[in-house]
């Protein structure tokens, strides 16, 4: 019932023997003989990651991650190649996984692997792929590592759970995700943290910019790839309203959707209402809605009773990080049938004939079904990468076993590599002025919990 690009008889990458040009065999993709092409859509994506490319350039001289062995599980698009790509010229060795089944780029996994990083990974991994990569990359003969970059917290809770003694040499973790934060503060507060983590997801460079606009953006982008929907007057049910349902309800409410919010905050939820959208619950407009999108990071938001009450074509699809939004599985039973009528969209089928419309099992949409802005994610990649040089180089004892937020002036600095692209001119606080609000003149502009 996955889609894989390719024929149900096609061998797998785990089945291939593949080398690069310098004869290396020490990855698993799709088809190495991608690679040109790979390069290709990286060099691309660099041309909007000037900030990124900056800090390269910047920080290479000076080596800040040598003697840094990162394993990364995260998205492999072209955007996180460059920042791979970058981590490597700091100083670092890598290997890499995919954070999800569906959202590899298949030719810019070859041209990592070409490049000579240890990546494991390719568009339509099976479950068992998926922890395999994950195993292959933690699990080698005569290397550890002693840093991790996690997007979902899978990688992390791979090592807890099989490699344990790994964390006697992991000086830290680097979230990305809101899933993978909260297991993170689970493990913090069973005290079974073991090493000091850094919350990226909940800095103001990821949570304000990726989660907002690139979600505002990206929504649109998946939705329409998939289904060729026109959201003029359609009703449109968005559970969640933190900064991924905000862009979300945005970008439909731009184009003449009819919004529904479903909330458990009280703030978010008067957030919603200010914003003119109703708040509701999910069983009173399941009957009518034409799309459901859930962007909550929880678990079975939406079930296989709400799925019985659909009407017939709903669209129903996930923004959050993790496929247990929609409980996908209760749907395979055997009075239900499955459809696939183009990749990434199937129809659910009951009984009586009516059909509901699943994009890509539940799954993340826009990184399983399209792509996302190059720019906004050169904020977050530029923001991972300082968050693992801090802990990297961070000396000991400054940060306990504990989950911390990005410090302020590294947010700033992230923010302003990034304004040269919109020709931007700061204003300057004159001594007098830093002296009333209380300020250093060059920052941190923000307190540490904003």
């Amino acid at each position: 019932a996955s889609y894989t690009d390719s024929s149900d008889d096609e061998v797998s990458p785990r089945e291939k023997q593949q080398t690069n040009s310098k004869g290396s065999s020490n990855f698993c993709v799709k088809n190495i003989k991608q690679a040109e092409f790979g390069r290709r859509e990286i060099e691309i994506a660099e041309q909007d990651m000037s900030a990124l490319i900056s800090l390269r350039k910047r920080a290479q001289g000076e080596k800040p991650l040598a003697g840094a062995k990162i394993v990364g599980c995260t998205h492999i698009t072209a955007q996180t190649a460059v920042l791979i790509e970058t981590l490597c010229a700091l100083g670092a060795q890598c290997r890499w996984s995919a954070c999800n089944i569906y959202s590899t780029q298949n030719e810019v996994a070859a041209a990592l692997a070409e490049a000579g990083v240890a990546v494991f990974a390719w568009k339509g991994e099976s479950e068992d792929d998926f922890w395999w990569c994950i195993d292959r990359c933690v699990n080698m003969d005569g290397w550890q590592a002693n840093m991790i970059l996690d997007d979902g917290g899978d990688l992390t809770h791979w090592v807890y759970k099989k490699y344990p003694n790994v964390f006697k040499k992991i000086r830290g973790i680097v979230e990305e995700s809101v899933t993978g934060v909260h297991r993170l503060y689970q493990l913090s507060k069973a005290g079974k943290l073991c090493v000091p983590a850094m919350n990226v997801n909940d800095s103001v460079t990821k949570q304000k910019f990726d989660n907002l606009y690139c979600c505002r953006e990206s929504i649109l982008d998946g939705l329409k790839r998939t289904t060729d929907v026109m959201f003029g007057g359609k009703q449109v049910v968005v559970c969640g309203y933190g900064e991924v349902g905000k862009g979300c309800c945005a970008a439909l409410k731009a184009l003449g959707a009819i919004v529904y919010i479903t909330e458990i905050d009280p703030i978010c939820a008067l957030q919603a209402c200010m914003d003119g959208f109703r708040v509701v619950k999910l069983n009173e407009v399941i009957r009518q809605v034409d799309v459901v999108i859930t962007c909550t990071g929880n678990k079975n938001v939406v079930t296989r009773e709400h799925l019985d009450r659909m009407k017939n074509s709903c669209i129903v699809c996930n923004m959050g990080h993790s496929n247990t939004e929609i409980d996908v599985t209760s749907l395979r039973t055997p009075e239900l049938t499955w459809e696939r009528v183009r990749s990434q969209v199937d129809h659910v089928i009951w009984p009586d004939g009516k059909r509901v419309v699943l994009l890509a099992e539940g799954r993340l949409l826009n990184l399983s079904c399209s792509t996302v802005p190059t720019f906004v994610l050169s904020i977050t990649a530029t923001t991972q990468a300082l968050a693992l040089i801090e802990l990297y180089n961070a000396p000991e004892g400054r940060y306990k076993q504990d989950v911390y937020l990005l410090p302020k002036k590294m947010d700033e600095y992230v923010a302003s590599l990034h304004l040269p692209s919109f020709d931007a001119h700061l204003t300057e606080l004159t001594d007098d002025q830093a002296k009333y609000l209380g300020l250093n003149k060059n920052g941190p502009f923000k307190p540490n919990y904003y």
